[in-house]
C-alpha cells in the first residue's frame, strides 16, 4: 500500500521478555510516501521519493511483529 506525505506507519515488535517496541516511519516531505510489503519471514516499511527511489528502509521480522498500523494523514 502507498500513502502520501504526512501519513505514518507504527510497527510493534516483540522486544522479548513480555515488553514490546514501537517503531514509526514516516512520509517526511512533499512527494514521498510510505510503503508496507510483508511476506512470511519479513515486513518491510519503505519511504519512497515520488519517482520510486528508496529513501529509508525498515525491515523487521515478522513472526516478532505483533501489529502494523498505518495512519492517513487528517484530511
Amino acid at each position: 500500500m502507498h500513502m502520501a506525505k504526512g501519513d505514518f506507519v507504527e510497527v510493534l515488535v516483540d522486544a522479548g521478555s513480555g515488553s514490546a517496541r514501537e517503531y514509526v516511519i514516516e512520509a517526511t516531505r512533499a512527494g514521498r510516501s510510505v510503503e508496507v510489503r510483508s511476506s512470511r519471514t519479513t515486513v518491510e516499511v519503505r519511504e519512497l521519493t515520488r519517482t520510486g527511489g528508496v529513501v529509508r528502509t525498515a525491515r523487521f521480522v515478522a513472526p516478532r511483529v505483533l501489529a502494523v498500523v498505518e495512519h492517513p494523514k487528517a484530511a
